[in-house]
Order: C-alpha cells, then sequence, then structure tokens
C-alpha cells in the first residue's frame, strides 16, 4: 500500500458491523481531512443488523454535525454464511454503544444492497478505492460470489481479521469476526487481490486505552465525549478479562488503512481460516503455503507490530478536528 501523504485523498469503502470500536473506527475516517468515504456498508456481528445500522447511521450524523465528511450507509447481511448470528453485545452492550441511552438516527440506508454496492463501487473505479472491514467478512464473501475477482478492483483490502498470533479473544485461538462468520473469512482469503490483515494481537499490544488516557478524551469536545462514553461497557469487559484499559480492533486497523507506516512490522504470510472446534474455529493460522489446499489464497500482508504512540495521536486529532 503506498503511504498517504497528507495533501492526498485516500478513498474508502468501510463495511461494518457497527458497535463502539467501529465508531470510533468510522470518526478516524469521516474526520480526516486527507480521507473520502465513499460508503459504508453494514454487516451483522457484534450486533443483530438494525442495530449495527443504526449504529453506523448515528455516527455519521456526529460526525457531519461536528464539521466532518458523510457518506451513504447501506444495508448488507443479517446472518453468516451458513450459521446462525452470535453477537458480541456481551462485550459491547445490547445496542452495542454502551448502553448509554444515545437517541437512534434520524437519517436512513441509502440502500439495502450492500453487497451490489461493494461491487459496483469497485467497478466504477478500479484500482482506485481500498475496502476496509471491520466486522465478519459476510457481505464481502457474498460478494465475491457473485463477482469472484472483486477484490482486484480494489487498490487493497484492510482486513480488521484473525489473531495470528494464536491468542483468541472468543476461545483459545480465535477472533470474533473470524469466528462469527469462518466460511466467509475462508473464501475472502481464498480470493485474489492484496490483501492486509490486522489482527487482535495489534489492538491487544498496541491499541489499549489506559484509564488516564480514556479520561483525557472527553476534553477532546464532542466526539472525544462520544468516543469515551460508548466504550463504557468494553472498558467494563475489558478489565474483567486483564487487560489494563479498553482496546480498540478497529481503529486501530483504520489508522493503518489511513497510514500504512503506522504498521511497523509486517510480513508476508499464507493464512487457514480454521472452520471447527470448541478451540480452533475462527483460528487464522499462518501456515506454509500448499498449492494442494484449495482453501489457502495467496499469501496477505501480516500485521505484526504496530506504532501506538502514533495510532492514539491520529485518533486524538479525529476528536479534535470535532472540537468547537
Amino acid at each position: 500500500m503506498a503511504t498517504q501523504s497528507k495533501s492526498s485523498n485516500l478513498r474508502l469503502v468501510i463495511d461494518t458491523d457497527t458497535a463502539s470500536d467501529d465508531a470510533v473506527a468510522l470518526v478516524m475516517a469521516l474526520m480526516n481531512p486527507a480521507v473520502t468515504v465513499e460508503a459504508i456498508t453494514v454487516v451483522a456481528g457484534n450486533v443483530p443488523l438494525p442495530a449495527a445500522v443504526n449504529n453506523a447511521l448515528m455516527t455519521v450524523e456526529r460526525c457531519s454535525a461536528a464539521g466532518g465528511s458523510t457518506a451513504p450507509v447501506f444495508v448488507g447481511l443479517d446472518a453468516p454464511r451458513s450459521r446462525q448470528l452470535e453477537t458480541a453485545q456481551f462485550v459491547h452492550g445490547e445496542d452495542g454503544m454502551g448502553d448509554i441511552g444515545l437517541a437512534p438516527a434520524t437519517t436512513k440506508p441509502a440502500g439495502h444492497d450492500a453487497v451490489d454496492e461493494l461491487i459496483n463501487r469497485a467497478t466504477s473505479a478500479p484500482g482506485e478505492l481500498t475496502l476496509v472491514t471491520l466486522g465478519p467478512l459476510t457481505n464481502v464473501a457474498a460478494a465475491l460470489d457473485l463477482d469472484p475477482d472483486l477484490l482486484t478492483r480494489y487498490k487493497h483490502t484492510v482486513m480488521m481479521a484473525g489473531a495470528p498470533d494464536d491468542v483468541g479473544n472468543l476461545n483459545r485461538l480465535g477472533e470474533f469476526n473470524v469466528w462469527c462468520d469462518p466460511e466467509a473469512a475462508e473464501r475472502v482469503l481464498a480470493a485474489p487481490g492484496a490483501k492486509t490483515m490486522v489482527g487482535w494481537n495489534i489492538s491487544r499490544l498496541h491499541a489499549v486505552m489506559a484509564p488516564h488516557e480514556q479520561a483525557a478524551l472527553p476534553a477532546l469536545g464532542p466526539l472525544g465525549s462520544f468516543v469515551h462514553q460508548i466504550n463504557r461497557v468494553v472498558n467494563e469487559y475489558c478489565l474483567s478479562n486483564g487487560l489494563a484499559g479498553y482496546d480498540l480492533p478497529d481503529p486501530i486497523a483504520m489508522s493503518i488503512a489511513i497510514d500504512p507506516t503506522i504498521a511497523t512490522d509486517v510480513s508476508e504470510a499464507t493464512v487457514r481460516i480454521h472452520l471447527h472446534g470448541t478451540d480452533e474455529r475462527g483460528w487464522s493460522q499462518v501456515v506454509e503455503a500448499d498449492p494442494a489446499d484449495p482453501a489457502l489464497g495467496p499469501p496477505i500482508r501480516v500485521v505484526w507490530e504496530a506504532d501506538g504512540a502514533r495510532f492514539k495521536q491520529q485518533l486524538e486529532n479525529a476528536c479534535l478536528a470535532g472540537a468547537p
């Protein structure tokens, strides 16, 4: 991926299962003057689809009111490819946004054809758009069923997905976005096209908001307060599970999509997605390439280390951009 200069315009399509950390990632994109968000496609995952759509619309509204850009929101698929939906509401709250009583969005989705939108955007501007995925890969896999070369028409696909260091957050080895719909993840990783995996390891190691950092967010203005409040339930969950604050998986993936130099250690790797097993479901295992295994796609870029301080500065800048 080419590094974006301050004067360049990075054009994004964002696929999201919008809960609290997804909303923070949307703030970072919508409030960045060097970024144009062409479309937001929504999928079920962290929360059921109607809540995820509402949360995306609500976040766009807040960013627009704070002087940021806006983007059309498209409704996608409400369940994984071949499984019942199992959400992460126990992490993000019933509404996905910390259960702080936020008023629902007042705007409506632009359409109910997120899968078609993923195809149409790339087809109309081949090689010009970066796809950022923040949730289960259900929408993207469905788009690939219709257009197997879809990801070759995106300049790059940056995925918040997986735990390549073999430390999971839903079971011993699996990360939620892959665990929720592993068949979709397998389909996407097997497809041609340039891809970068930003796994939960990067969030856990480089994107944890310590208590003093959380306390500083409201001073950054209305969006800082929004970021702080919607992660209330996540913070409680993370503290109870041994982290020294809440981590932000989707925002650091967005940060790397906006500025790839924030990823400080990246390697080419082949990744196998495990579909079954109590400890193995959702495991994104780094393996040797095997041409005889059709489930293994081409090598992808896997991020192993990132600059957490620069990520947090990027988040701070996004919040400050909306300050009075």
